[in-house]
């Protein structure tokens, strides 16, 4: 990666979490005015945390840009393209949402990732296919189902589902997760 290609990709990270926030912000908006306070509570403590990383991020650009500024000269090695799988092929993520909640709530509402993700794989056995279950073309050490299992556990901490402030490996399920399971089993 070259060194502009590094600045672009912390302004496109940048621009995301600029994204984030501003949905944070018309989220609290709606909660405030239909008087959710302690929904407005947990908003602002999560943009705060947000701004917070959006601050780091901007220091980090700044300490990349300082290191090239002394021209050092440094060969970059390229990383190979490599090519997408077509979409359609693998299991929706979504798929994951039931089975990674149940999970939890089997065991006790929180757990360490792998021993959730072996008790998804034997309750996802039956629906995944050959494609979920080859390594991920980008990291040859990491199956593909499991990839998508944990962005699915990404998306359901952003939307309230799991815990975003449980420790490092381990998913914990919330109480709006829980309610989503009662609400979508069927």
């Amino acid at each position: 990666m070259e060194r502009n290609e590094v600045n672009s990709a912390f302004e496109i990270l940048l621009g995301e979490i600029e994204n984030v926030l501003e949905s944070l912000n018309n989220e609290g908006e709606k909660s405030f005015k239909s008087q959710n306070y302690e929904k407005v509570k947990i908003l602002s403590e999560n943009a705060s945390k947000l701004i917070a990383f959006r601050d780091k991020v901007k220091e980090l650009q700044k300490e990349w840009k300082s290191i090239f500024n002394e021209k050092l000269p440094v060969k970059i090695k390229r990383r190979k393209k490599t090519k997408k799988l077509q979409k359609g092929l693998k299991t929706n993520e979504r798929e994951y949402r039931i089975p990674i909640l149940e999970t939890l709530v089997e065991l006790n509402g929180e757990a360490r990732m792998k021993e959730v993700l072996k008790k998804v794989y034997i309750k996802m056995k039956g629906y995944l296919n050959d494609y979920d279950k080859e390594p991920l073309l980008s990291n040859s050490n990491q199956i593909r189902w499991e990839n998508t299992a944990q962005w699915c556990r990404n998306t359901m901490v952003n939307e309230g589902l799991l815990s975003s402030d449980s420790p490092r490996g381990v998913w914990k399920i919330t109480d709006l997760g829980k309610q989503y399971i009662n609400n979508n089993k069927n």
